[in-house]
């Protein structure tokens, strides 16, 4: 299976996540706004939703996929089996006693760490209480559902693992279909939400569960014990979580500190969930396909094939990024416009914010993208303290500058805070990778990058051409919903032939480069896996 179909495999499932991501917070929109219900839920769903980042995501499919990748390779599937079944009864031990005490210390949480500014309605502060309450133990579902999920993706299935998220999705557009159609108030929706959360939850461990079981691996419940592998795992675990979810701690900051002014969290929410469709098709993708596959290249010291995996994944990121980057930023209104301005979105007048932060987001995007590229080139190597300390710093300045420009910005003085952090981190980890002789120069890499800064060029002045004249009076406003979107379309589908023909046309891009770069055979899989390569 080449590289650029592990891609694509991964991109699909996060796709449809992402898709249904929109279709649930069109819904939401509608019915909630960006008033108190909706800030009180996007601040709960945060909590639980940053711990998984942490201890899920960022510790697993940072620590545990390497070495699990390197016990296939050492010992076969019969030591990897017992690897996982060490760290699955010291994960769910631990994931148990958090959620214990988290669930009686929320109301303190609540109030002095997630939402402090929430302090100023008790109203408000104690509903999101109560759904951080209901939905916290989704944390115990989804990590260790990331867990195997990181061995899903070691065993080279991709498939369960990128469609399970999807659930969460259709579970929760699910409930805001059936909200609309018995009429339930704002309040009530809230509740059916976190209850919706919990549900996806267990149904998204499930799929991964069946998967592993598919693929052969049948895990135990073993008493929790602090064996060698379980304290290797450990000592990368937490400097993995750190940095793995530096993206969402940097979130979980700017929810805190945006939480005093209303309308504020539910904006920079609505922004995120637009940007994390380029971020998640092309980074995450990356990210999860790049971990393992430098893992086995170094483990079978081919210095060469890691190389050409780094280059070639960061020319894969910049090729789709660049252009999504530059069209948020020319375009974020009718975006906005488009998926959120009905219902009690429109009342609240919340279009002009909404896409000013998400324009703001564009900035970062390339940023982002690149960190979830580069932070591989360091977990393969067992090295997680590196990028921890780099994701410290741009936290210090996410918080530094959140804090000096949210008083005048408001909301995008959020999204200003972390698009810089994020280009302060993604410069810090390209740099030392380089000085570490662990990024090989690629001149063929070095020459299209300014192609395609190019081709994003051209293609952002074009789109602001032809919105602020010819599709102006279709995007406006006060036109109907379905020519809005067909000229937005539109729009977008001339935008995407211009920096295609740019990008090829100028050498940025060929066709046949990225067929012999990502095209390599294979070893084949130890003979204990059978089945294709889609659990």
């Amino acid at each position: 299976m080449s590289l650029l179909r592990k891609f694509a495999t991964v991109a699909s499932g996060t796709m449809m996540s992402r898709l249904l991501g929109f279709a649930r917070e069109m819904l939401m929109a509608a019915a909630l706004g960006t008033g108190p219900v909706a800030d009180a839920f996007y601040a709960a769903f945060q909590f639980p939703n940053t711990f998984r980042r942490l201890f899920a995501e960022g510790a697993f499919n940072t620590a545990f996929v390497p070495l699990f990748a390197k016990e296939i390779e050492a010992n076969g599937i019969d030591g990897a089996r017992r690897f996982s079944e060490e760290v699955f009864g010291v994960l769910f031990s631990v994931l148990l006693g958090l959620t214990i005490v988290m669930e009686l210390s929320m109301p303190l949480l609540v109030r002095y760490l997630i939402a402090p500014g929430f302090s100023e309605s008790p109203e408000k502060l104690a509903f999101t209480v109560t759904l951080a309450t209901i939905m916290f133990p989704y944390l115990i579902c989804m990590s260790l559902g990331a867990m195997m999920a990181g061995m899903l993706n070691s065993l080279r299935r991709y498939f369960a693992a990128a469609v399970a998220p999807v659930f969460l999705n259709i579970i929760l557009v699910a409930v805001l279909a059936y909200a609309w159609y018995e009429g339930m108030d704002a309040v009530a929706v809230g509740y059916a939400l976190g209850w919706g959360v919990l549900a996806a939850g267990l149904v998204q461990l499930a799929i991964v569960w069946a998967a592993v079981r598919h693929a052969g691996v049948r895990i135990g419940f073993r008493r929790p014990r602090l064996t060698p592998n379980v304290k290797r795992l450990l000592w990368l675990a937490l400097p993995a979580a750190i940095t793995g979810g530096i993206t969402q701690i940097n979130t979980l900051i700017g929810t805190a500190i945006a939480s005093g002014q209303a309308s504020a969290v539910s904006s920079l929410n609505l922004a995120d969930r637009v940007y994390q469709l380029p971020l998640g098709i092309v980074g995450v993708a990356v990210a999860i396909v790049l971990l393992p596959e430098l893992a086995r290249a170094l483990k079978a010291g081919d210095d060469r094939e890691a190389s050409n995996l780094q280059n070639r994944s960061v020319e894969f990121t910049l090729f789709l990024t660049l252009p999504a980057a530059a069209a948020l930023l020319v375009m974020s209104e009718p975006i906005v416009r488009v998926l959120y301005e009905r219902g009690q979105f429109a009342i609240d007048n919340s279009t002009p914010t909404v896409a000013a932060i998400l324009a703001i987001f564009g900035a970062g995007l390339p940023a982002f993208v690149l960190i979830k590229a580069f932070t591989p080139g360091y977990f393969a190597r067992e090295d997680t303290r590196t990028p921890m300390w780099f994701a410290a710093i741009s936290v210090v300045a996410n918080i530094g500058i959140a804090l000096a420009v949210f008083p005048t910005m408001g909301a995008p003085g959020i999204a200003v805070a972390s698009a810089v952090a994020g280009w302060i981190n993604a410069t810090l980890l390209l740099a030392v990778l380089i000085r570490r002789g662990h990024w090989g120069k690629d001149v063929p890499l070095l020459t299209r990058i300014p192609r395609l800064l190019l081709a994003s060029a051209v293609m952002a002045a074009a789109i602001w051409y032809v919105k602020e004249t010819i599709a102006a009076p279709y995007l406006a406003s006060g036109s109907p919903l379905a020519i809005q979107a067909s000229a937005l379309a539109v729009v977008i589908a001339g935008a995407m032939v211009v920096y295609f023909a740019v990008a090829f046309g100028t050498g940025g891009a060929s066709l046949g480069v990225i067929r012999r770069n990502v095209r390599r055979s294979k070893a084949a899989r130890p003979a204990d896996v059978s089945g294709s390569d889609n659990a």
